[in-house]
């Protein structure tokens, strides 16, 4: 396969898809979870509208007032074709402004960037994907498969409210599609002096555990053997301090495989030190899913000084790379040990897909024909995306917001940081991009 060869004008999306990332920063949608949010409302009607312009019949959904999702059809020259979803979030975390060099949502434009709430997570490619079809439309272009845009609500929270729901509730809309792509992947990294790209095809599971200890309550004077508090902070203190084995997915070993042949040196899989600093600020991510995840978050417990409380509570976040999740829960119920119960508040599944097929012909193509000869690899990411919730439908997911950054930028750093912000110059790079997968034939 191979794209479209045309000549296209300079800059030809550069400032329609800077207004509309400042534009969607300005709205409010911050996601303090469960369901407590902010104007994700109001950022549906926004995109609802743009989407119109854009040839679409564009639907609202609200799962519960003001939670609300909006998906769009754009039909294909080709009916054999399988439906491709284009997909976003409208939330985000939420941003503390005494900490911000600037206001989070005032969508600053400065020293070539736009800053603010989202920018990268994900408010700018929800842009990119809004200028490039609005741009189609215009022109009279048509993509070879039916696309489908959503921006989903609650992404942020675990998309209960957003495209879990989205796909229990109205699977239907996305009849079709076998393959999607939305955040994260397809941004590039400094390797071993030159520029290459991260396509995500792989993400961890995740499982937001609660944690609980009883005992008899007494007086804090007495000789209490029975005490939920030592019980609990025992169990935490093992499981926070395990040290789980590195352990490689089919995505990670290619990664790290190719990094070390780019490099010119051989694979140790046993020391992946070598491969994770070449790939300089990325290797935030990569080091990340090279291992499972146990990391505590909370320890509640008692009420007075002298009051043995009959109950201890903790919160854990954990993070299973594909396949291990029995494994992971099996060791996690070692650590604790007798007397500490567990339960889930949030489960979600871990995802891997292959990276080859004509979709990702078509993106490494894609981001080639703009950057040619930059390598374009394999990755896993840490967190997840609405991926998760589409692959219950049996769709194929993969992260793609192509960028080109600057290579002293910590982009990895400024996914739920501060001073969040994205150069304009790799939202112009990423409308050239998915215009060209999209319009590829």
């Amino acid at each position: 396969m191979s794209t479209t060869s045309r000549e296209p004008a300079a800059e030809p999306f550069r400032d329609e898809v800077v207004r509309l990332c400042r534009d969607l920063i300005r709205i409010d949608t911050s996601n303090y979870g469960g369901n407590d949010s902010r104007g994700e409302r109001e950022a549906a009607e926004y995109c609802a509208e743009l989407m119109r312009q854009a040839g679409m019949e564009p639907q609202i959904y609200e799962s519960s007032p003001g939670r609300a999702s909006v998906v769009g059809r754009v039909a294909g020259w080709d009916p054999q074709a399988p439906a491709l979803i284009l997909h976003g979030h409208l939330d985000v975390v939420p941003a503390e402004a005494s900490e911000w060099t600037v206001d989070p949502f005032s969508a600053e434009l400065k020293d070539g960037m736009v800053w603010g709430r989202g920018a990268v997570d994900m408010k700018g490619m929800d842009a990119m994907i809004l200028t490039v079809l609005g741009q189609l439309h215009r022109s009279g272009r048509r993509p070879r498969r039916d696309l489908i845009v959503a921006f989903f609500s609650d992404e942020e929270a675990g998309g209960v409210y957003g495209a879990r729901w989205m796909v229990d509730e109205h699977p239907e809309v996305f009849a079709g599609a076998t393959e999607a792509i939305s955040e994260v992947g397809g941004f590039s990294t400094e390797l071993h002096g030159q520029r290459a790209y991260l396509l995500q095809t792989a993400e961890k599971g995740l499982a937001w555990l609660n944690l609980t200890s009883t005992g008899a309550p007494g007086h804090g004077s007495s000789v209490h053997p029975d005490n939920a508090v030592t019980r609990l902070s025992g169990a935490i203190q093992r499981i926070g301090t395990h040290e789980w084995p590195l352990h490689y997915t089919k995505t990670t070993r290619a990664l790290l495989e190719q990094v070390a042949e780019i490099c010119g040196v051989a694979f140790d899989e046993a020391d992946p030190t070598p491969q994770l600093e070449a790939l300089g600020s990325a290797a935030r991510f990569v080091g990340s899913t090279l291992r499972n995840s146990t990391n505590p978050t909370g320890l509640t417990s008692g009420y007075k000084h002298n009051v043995i409380p009959g109950r201890a509570e903790a919160t854990l976040d954990v993070r299973f790379l594909p396949g291990e999740e029995e494994d992971v829960m099996a060791t996690l119920r070692d650590l604790a040990g007798e007397g500490v119960a567990f339960s889930h508040e949030h489960r979600d599944i871990s995802l891997e897909v292959p990276f080859s097929g004509g979709l990702v012909d078509l993106m490494v193509e894609s981001i080639q024909a703009e950057d040619p000869g930059a390598p374009v690899l394999p990755f896993m990411m840490s967190g997840g995306t609405d991926n998760k919730s589409l692959s219950r439908l049996g769709i194929a997911g993969y992260g793609f917001a192509p960028l080109q950054l600057p290579a002293d930028l910590d982009f990895t750093g400024l996914f739920h940081g501060i001073d969040e912000r994205v150069p304009v110059s790799a939202l112009d790079f990423g409308c050239r991009v998915l215009d060209r997968l999209l319009e590829s034939r």
